[in-house]
């Protein structure tokens, strides 16, 4: 190890108790890095959690200047001896990565990588990620690797930990997701219970009012102010329905403006292309367009995080008597039997039930290489 035997303890048990402190995924991952880091002396360590489309949905560093990050471009592929680390599971350490007939070169502003130790990061058999360190900060064998047996048995127990407290920020994150939507399906309820409350009312009111119209016209009238009074109360119970439960866009501004903004917002936030065009739609019902609002936000989000696209197209229009959203990416693409096999891909999963829920279809055409189209089909508009 490079630290003697009682600094090396507190220094393990120093990066664990600073990986449990931590429920956000990405403040784990940012720990685990750093930790490793100073851990076993290197110069640069790096973290990766892949995705279903060889690509990586996040990956750390740590080393390296925001400046060189931005420098150095969009996130890796899986290719090479990440890949390797993923697809076997097994350790890797290297006296020159360059010279590993795997190695298939880096970006022109990448820091230069020598001595490597790299190990998946494994929960059960599944493989969650892969950790790498680079560039031993200590005197090099002739042509050896300056990271030892010792180094690699000591990375190896801190992704184990690692393993867990990912997997437990996970748990956390997808706990609150489900505390977000158990609350928003809790105030629908409470909504819906209120505004059947003062319908109920209402009816009682109005037939209480029909009944003294002939024999007390005063009280009738006294009743029908109360009639009146309820239904501003329910209107007002239902508008706060609406506002909590469909994006308020939608309601100010119509689904071909406010998609029209989504695309132009991420436009300016991405390096990719993001354009849309709408033509010829006209209104549809609140959940229809709430789904293929969703499903427009689900796929751009896919296609800009994961496919390393240039361009990503949207569009909306009018097909016989249906509505048709598409979106089109030039980006890396996947097969989408093996997603459907391997049942990972949730966002496929929830754009195809908001489609079935609304009375549509969803088609998905993609293959490695060459891009993805998502369409959603409803009836209307």
């Amino acid at each position: 190890m490079s630290h003697g035997p009682r600094s090396g303890l507190a220094a393990v048990s120093s990066a664990l108790l600073a990986m449990s402190r931590h429920l956000e995924v990405r403040d784990v991952l940012k720990t685990i890095v750093a930790s490793a880091r100073e851990l076993l002396d290197a110069q640069y360590a790096a973290l990766g959690v892949p995705d279903d489309h060889g690509g990586f949905a996040q990956f750390v560093v740590d080393g390296v200047s925001d400046e060189q990050w931005k420098a150095i471009g969009p996130l890796p592929r899986q290719h090479g001896i990440l890949a390797s680390m993923l697809h076997e599971a097994r350790p890797e350490r290297l006296g020159d990565v360059r010279k590993d007939p795997r190695f298939e070169g880096w970006p022109s502003a990448h820091p230069d990588l020598v001595d490597f130790l790299g190990l998946p990061i494994r929960d059960g058999d599944e493989v969650i990620g892969a950790l790498f360190l680079a560039n031993k900060n200590c005197p090099k064998p002739d042509g050896g690797c300056g990271f030892t047996p010792d180094d690699e048995e000591l990375l190896a127990i801190l992704a184990q930990h690692a393993a867990i407290a990912l997997t437990n920020a996970r748990l956390y994150e997808r706990s609150r997701e489900l505390t977000i939507a158990e609350e928003r399906s809790r105030l629908a309820h409470e909504l819906h219970d209120a505004v059947s409350q003062k319908l109920f009312s209402l009816r009682l009111t109005a037939q209480a009012a029909a009944t003294l119209v002939d024999r007390d016209p005063a009280r009738a009238k006294g009743e029908l102010h109360q009639v009146a009074a309820l239904a501003a109360e329910a209107a007002d119970e239902l508008r706060a329905a609406v506002v909590e439960l469909r994006p308020a866009a939608l309601d100010e501004d119509g689904l071909v403006a406010t998609l029209r903004t989504h695309a132009q917002v991420l436009d300016r936030a991405h390096s990719a292309r993001v354009t849309f065009t709408g033509h010829g739609v006209k209104a549809l019902p609140a959940a229809q367009e709430e789904a293929l609002l969703r499903v427009a936000q689900e796929a751009l989000h896919n296609a800009l995080r994961h496919s390393a696209a240039e361009h990503v197209d949207v569009t909306l229009h009018r097909r016989d008597t249906a509505t048709v959203l598409r979106v089109t990416d030039d980006g890396s693409g996947f097969e989408p039997r093996t997603v459907r096999r391997a049942g990972r891909h949730l966002g496929l999963v929830s754009m195809r039930d908001r489609a079935n829920g609304t009375g549509g279809r969803l088609t998905v055409e993609s293959a490695p290489g060459e891009g993805t189209t998502i369409e959603m089909e409803v009836p209307g508009g």
